[in-house]
């Protein structure tokens, strides 16, 4: 081989082999803009987390949130849940992680087409199933409610199955009482009559009754 066919060959070899590496470098990209992983590791006070990929272990990356403006929403995820990365540019250390896909691990709280439901750690449920119309919250230990203004119950019924604890008590519309009640610390009035306090006129002994409280 004369020596402008072997330079010109080897200049071809490199060429190939250049595009070859430029081939498998676009291939690696476009495999690592989507990824699915683990969550290894949860960094709560920076919203942040790590993630398990193939034989990879990310840095530490932000999770995607229904909101993060004006209006905030805050759901972390958690270690072992199964996540997608998605990578501007296929670069893992530029990538945003979505929760959550259901696994053997976490599999789904639901079988309901419809449903609304939330799962908690400590066996907590909340959950809306509109074929029977319940919203429903089981498994919570307290929950509080604060208005500056006004709460609204707008129910033909509202029950309360053990002990409901009030301030102050103002019924419009009559009631009706069964059981025992104990009254004590202040006055009970009735019509403008101190139940617990009041005169009757007419007293005398026998059988005669007396007149009306005062």
């Amino acid at each position: 081989m004369s020596g402008r066919r072997f330079v010109a060959a080897t200049s071809s070899r490199r060429e190939t082999s250049a595009m070859n590496e430029q081939l498998a470098e676009i291939q690696r990209l476009l495999r690592n803009l989507i990824r699915i992983g683990t969550v290894s590791a949860v960094n709560l006070d920076g919203g942040l987390c790590r993630v398990d990929t193939g034989k990879n272990t990310t840095g530490w990356l932000h999770w995607l949130s229904a909101r993060a403006g004006k209006t905030r929403s805050w759901n972390a995820p958690s270690v072992g849940e199964q996540v997608l990365i998605l990578c501007l540019g296929g670069e893992l250390d530029t990538g945003f992680v979505l929760p959550g896909i259901f696994s053997d691990a976490n599999p789904a709280p639901s079988a309901s087409a419809d449903a609304l439901h939330w799962s908690f750690p400590d066996g907590a449920v909340i959950e809306y199933e509109p074929e029977t119309g319940a919203l429903t919250a089981n498994g919570i230990q307290t929950a509080t409610i604060k208005a500056s203004v006004k709460i609204l119950f707008d129910s033909p019924e509202v029950e309360c199955t053990t002990l409901l604890k009030t301030a102050q008590l103002e019924v419009t519309k009559g009631a009706t009482m069964k059981g025992n009640v104990t009254h004590s610390g202040g006055k009970l009035s009735s019509n403008g009559v101190v139940v617990d306090d009041h005169d009757h006129g007419g007293v005398q002994r026998g059988g005669s009754r007396t007149d009306g409280p005062q």
